[in-house]
């Protein structure tokens, strides 16, 4: 079963040896690199990948909330999260979003080979290092405890990871095309939602559900 695979990571050394491990499977190509979010979704519109490889935290969009506008935009086209997060809070977001596997970075060559099949068979696959309880705790709790972050809009997510990363309203604004007023009043609405009232505490709150990274 041969499968067409974008590869999405915003470490350049990271795709590199990838890159190198996914040719290396076999009947396994792949069509190109992303490195952050926005690039996911546009060489997924011109590639037409079979799989996205996506890494959860990239700059400007990340890849949860790539993974959920790449499933209402191409649903043909299958999510593998590879990510460093064990917590069972990144996986459930994972599937939430309509990630179709969740692998850890730290796994082994065979796996990502084991995944990559399951997910062109229509199949969800997760980590073996991922709690085996995840999936059954994943179904029990879908409708009734939603987790960090899924209260807020896609919108509100998005201008929330890019105040996270520091940029200003102004920055916001022309990022998204809407006005400061706007991007402001986001701001306000996220804090008394969140019961956040400064910018370390939303840079915090980003940092617990997977928007940016540490490291960022």
């Amino acid at each position: 079963m041969s499968c067409r695979v974008l590869l999405a990571d915003d470490h350049t050394l990271v795709r590199a040896g990838l890159r190198k491990l996914l040719e290396s499977l076999p009947d396994v190509e792949v069509l190109g690199e992303a490195c952050d979010g926005m690039e996911v979704l546009s060489l997924a519109e011109q590639l037409r990948p079979d799989v996205v490889v996506m890494d959860v935290a990239m700059p400007g969009l990340n890849g949860l909330d790539a993974t959920a506008r790449l499933r209402l935009a191409r649903p043909e086209i299958k999510v593998l999260i590879l990510s460093m997060h064990q917590n069972e809070d990144y996986v459930r977001q994972a599937l939430r979003q309509g990630a179709a596997a969740y692998l850890l970075k730290d796994a082994a060559p065979t796996e990502l080979e084991a995944g990559l099949r399951a997910v062109l068979r229509g199949e969800t696959y997760l980590s073996a290092a991922v709690s085996k309880g995840v999936m059954s705790d994943y179904v029990k709790r879908l409708r009734f405890d939603e987790p960090s972050g899924s209260q807020l809009t896609p919108r509100q997510r998005e201008v929330l990871q890019l105040i996270a990363e520091g940029h200003s309203s102004k920055e916001i604004a022309r990022r998204l095309e809407l006005s400061v007023k706007t991007i402001d009043t986001h701001r306000s609405q996220l804090m008394r939602q969140l019961d956040i009232h400064e910018v370390t505490g939303l840079v915090r709150y980003a940092l617990r559900c997977g928007l940016i990274s540490a490291d960022s």
